[in-house]
């Protein structure tokens, strides 16, 4: 391993930064409809729906609209934004006090396969954490999802520095080799005190 080369940290979002839990967002859901909690991913995953919302093809307001009449779902926009985001749990995974030290040293990026609605909600709740990090890299607004390579070559690009200067974190092995096909140093997320040691390995500073 090279150490002491990175220039730019890369985070994913979900289940890295901060915790989620789809069951949640279900159970909310199915006051509002005729099916149970357990059959909305079902009906939800059979239609391509979600992927064209987080590539940025469908608009939120459309994208309410039509799961609306997947699930015969009776909410308003307001209704369904506040459903749709309640899967995010309060507290983080990564300490900020990491993110504040990286930050001295590095860029700092977040690459996240997500969608317009619940990155309003992440950008109000988690306003503290997102002030360290430099740009966001949202599939929703480069219109690829991860493993796609065009979404790893945009964090580069952002990024402002050679692929093999980025280091990532995914929770995802599937995404973590996408980054490394494109040349970035990824490691698999499974915990912040992985991650810590993850860092140290690299000479990657944070004190």
């Amino acid at each position: 391993m090279v150490k002491g080369v990175a220039k730019t940290i890369i985070f994913d979002l979900g289940k890295v930064l901060i915790p989620f839990d789809f069951s949640r967002g279900y159970r909310a859901m199915e006051k509002f409809c005729n099916y149970p909690a357990a059959e909305i991913p079902r009906r939800i995953a059979s239609t391509d729906l979600v992927h064209r919302f987080e590539t940025g093809l469908v608009e939120p307001r459309e994208f309410v609209e039509q799961l609306s009449a997947i699930l015969d779902l009776s909410v308003t926009y307001d209704q369904f934004c506040e459903i749709w985001s309640s899967i995010f749990l309060t507290h983080t995974l990564v300490p900020e006090g990491i993110l504040e030290g990286l930050r001295r040293h590095y860029r700092l990026l977040v690459l996240s396969n997500t969608n317009a609605i619940h990155f309003a909600m992440v950008r109000e709740s988690y306003a503290s954490l997102l002030r360290h990090f430099d740009d966001f890299v949202l599939s929703y607004e480069v219109k690829a999802m991860k493993p796609a390579p065009a979404i790893y070559r945009e964090a580069i690009a952002r990024a402002q520095c050679r692929p093999e200067e980025c280091f990532y974190t995914d929770d995802i092995a599937e995404y973590v080799e996408g980054a490394r096909k494109e040349g970035i140093d990824a490691v698999q997320f499974v915990s912040g005190e992985q991650l810590e040691r993850d860092l140290a390995a690299r000479d990657i500073r944070w004190s």
